[in-house]
């Protein structure tokens, strides 16, 4: 398997840093899996994910070395047990200092953010575009009633705010991919699976559950993440895995 991956590679005359840098999978684990080593890519899950970014990077189809590689390791991987609630497993790097002036930016684009995603989410409701939530069916009509509009409470923290502009009894989550490309995996609560695939730049996904939405994040670096109408602003690096449990109320409680 590594080797077809290496001769696709030669072919399409891209070096291993070519491909690191566009599929943000780290040098030495691409010499790696072109050596048939997986044991650098931190599990199976990790590994399926970087054997399938890096085939559709060099025009290989993804799909008969995902065979291969789940015929050799014994199947498809099955579920890992997810972290308690609004707990992430992360694979961080060491802790550097506060920096205050990225933290400051960040408060601003969050509370960009928020302006932004409560004004697209009323316009989504009125005008009812294209884009649904994948997951379960509302039980019930959230069509908007003509003539009605719904009443603001100027002086509601801005985290009641943003609980209040997604549904109270659901999870809801908005991935968006804004510097690059990323592979993601999202379940529903009773393990069904959503999606599992690639966000390309400039795409966006929303998984809707009654319960919880069970995450992970080949690129987290890459990704815009807004959970029950509130952005979730975390230190997520550019090539770094993350695993994430939400369930329904303001993300930053727990």
């Amino acid at each position: 398997m590594g080797r077809t991956l290496q001769q696709a590679r030669i072919d399409a005359h891209r070096t291993v840093e070519e491909l690191s840098a566009a599929t943000r999978v780290r040098v030495p684990i691409v010499h790696a899996i072109e050596d048939d080593d997986f044991s650098r890519c931190g599990g199976d899950v990790y590994a399926r994910g970087h054997i399938r970014m890096l085939a559709r990077e060099v025009g290989l189809d993804p799909a008969p070395l995902m065979e291969r590689f789940d015929a050799e390791r014994g199947g498809r991987p099955a579920a890992s047990i997810t972290a308690p609630m609004f707990e992430a497993e992360r694979i961080r790097p060491e802790r550097r200092r506060p920096n205050w002036t990225a933290a400051m930016v960040a408060a601003i684009v969050a509370v960009v953010g928020f302006v932004g995603f409560t004004a697209f989410n009323g316009a989504d409701k009125t005008a009812k575009t294209n884009e649904v939530a994948e997951g379960p069916t509302p039980a019930g009509d959230t069509k908007p009633t003509p003539g009605k509009t719904k009443e603001t409470k100027p002086e509601a923290e801005a985290s009641e705010s943003a609980i209040a502009a997604a549904p109270q009894d659901k999870v809801t989550v908005k991935l968006s991919a804004t510097q690059g490309k990323s592979w993601i995996s999202a379940k529903a609560h009773n393990g069904k699976l959503l999606f599992d695939g690639i966000l390309t730049q400039g795409d966006s996904k929303t998984f809707q559950d009654d319960e919880q939405i069970d995450l992970i994040l080949g690129n987290a670096g890459a990704i815009e993440l807004f959970v029950n109408g509130k952005k979730v602003a975390d230190e997520f690096e550019p090539g770094q895995v993350e695993r994430l449990s939400y369930t329904q109320g303001d993300p930053e409680v727990g």
